[in-house]
């Protein structure tokens, strides 16, 4: 029965079910944005990377914050907290941002060699929905920020 306590502890968690509930948030507005931008429904953009609001920021916003609210904007568990949200952030909208980049253009030399060669290369299709942009990452931190304002509110 202890394997069990483990599981209640994990989800009554305030600090992992607003983190968890941001990230569910970011993926549903993610998955109806790109449906209303694209005239089509793409179930697979609930669990895809990149997009419109980023679930990582969402994800790591709301937890930094909603350990600030309860543990003090000053404690050690903030302070980590905080550190790894803006270095999620960040990548999100750098590194991973310029490997989708990438990945289009490579996908796209890939198609024109195919063209000019008349050979069939093997089928590798790059990721391009990988990283966001600067405007994705600020929609998934308001987003997390919101949502653990509201969860210390009305949950703890």
């Amino acid at each position: 029965m202890i394997k069990m306590k483990y599981l209640s502890d994990l989800f009554s968690n305030v600090f992992v079910l607003t983190a968890l509930s941001s990230w569910a948030e970011a993926q549903i507005l993610k998955t109806i944005i790109h449906a209303i931008v694209n005239k089509k429904l793409d179930i697979t953009r609930i669990c895809g990377d990149g997009g419109m609001p980023s679930g990582h920021s969402a994800t790591v916003t709301s937890l930094a914050t909603c350990i600030g609210l309860v543990k003090g904007f000053d404690s050690v568990e903030f302070a980590i907290a905080g550190i790894m949200a803006v270095v999620v952030c960040h990548d999100a909208k750098g590194v991973r941002l310029e490997t989708g980049k990438q990945s289009t253009v490579l996908n796209e030399i890939v198609k024109t060699m195919e063209l000019f060669t008349s050979k069939k290369l093997p089928e590798v299709k790059l990721k391009e929905f990988v990283g966001h942009t600067p405007a994705q990452v600020f929609a998934g931190v308001m987003l997390g920020i919101i949502n653990a304002i509201i969860a210390y509110n009305f949950f703890i």
